[in-house]
């Protein structure tokens, strides 16, 4: 049988690599905030930073986490 050469058209294809982009930014802005909350919650627990954080009323912050279920990528249907 002759089967057809499929090829996704070109938008698609730009479609899907701006997907790719948009997901790496997100996973190293992530990855950056939650370098900086600990950075952040070490100087807040350790001598002298702790006697400033209390006279300033910073208290540790927590890291990000996202909601349960954000994990998996919607469906998307092109039809």
């Amino acid at each position: 049988e002759n089967y057809p050469d499929l090829k996704a058209t070109k938008a698609y294809t730009d479609l899907m690599a701006q997907l790719e982009g948009t997901e790496n930014r997100v996973a190293v802005a992530r990855r950056d905030f939650n370098e900086s909350v600990r950075g952040f919650n070490v100087l807040v627990k350790r001598f002298p930073g702790n006697m400033l954080a209390g006279f300033f009323g910073f208290a540790p912050e927590a890291f990000f986490e996202s909601d349960e279920g954000t994990e998996d990528a919607p469906i998307v249907d092109f039809e």
